[in-house]
């Protein structure tokens, strides 16, 4: 057996092509995973906002129903950034077991030992974390669709067409 598995000619191109499938597969995952935490931050700083300006326009709604919905509104909005915050946190740790992934094949190569338990353990919590994270932002796009059903409703009936 060659210490260089896949690069020596008495290596069959199976075992190149699986060599390089398995080095890829975690950076392709982690650069999925950065790119749904970005979306997922950017989604959080636009909800933040919105609860700012909310408490603004709350500070100076003297109407009972009017402030009434805006706290009712602004309930809404914090279990959304609870949703937004369970996607980041399952996110990043996500990422982190795709690193983890990574360097259990870095050293399973290196020492040339069984780490195969280690590998589906650490790739596995990778895939249900990032499954995860996607659920929870699914959840906080349905809130935001009722919630925006819900203040479109509230428009119509504060300024009735007659």
């Amino acid at each position: 057996m060659s210490p260089f598995p896949g690069i020596l000619p008495d290596e069959p191109i199976d075992s190149v092509a699986h060599l390089i499938q398995t080095a890829l597969t975690p950076i392709f995952m982690l650069s999925g995973i950065g790119t749904l935490l970005n979306l997922f931050n950017t989604r959080l700083a636009r909800v933040s906002d919105h609860i700012e300006k909310a408490n603004e326009t709350l500070e100076t709604t003297k109407a009972p129903t009017g402030r009434r919905h805006l706290r009712q509104h602004i309930r809404h909005l914090h279990r959304r950034t609870l949703l937004l915050d369970a996607s980041i946190l399952l996110g990043a740790v996500g990422g982190a077991s795709t690193c983890g992934a990574a360097f259990v094949l870095f050293l399973g190569s290196l020492r040339d030992s069984s780490v195969a338990s280690w590998l589906v353990v650490m790739f596995g919590m990778a895939l249900v974390c990032t499954v995860g994270a996607l659920a929870s932002f699914l959840c906080d796009s349905l809130l935001a669709w009722h919630g925006l059903r819900m203040t479109t409703s509230w428009a119509r009936s504060a300024h009735p067409k007659g």
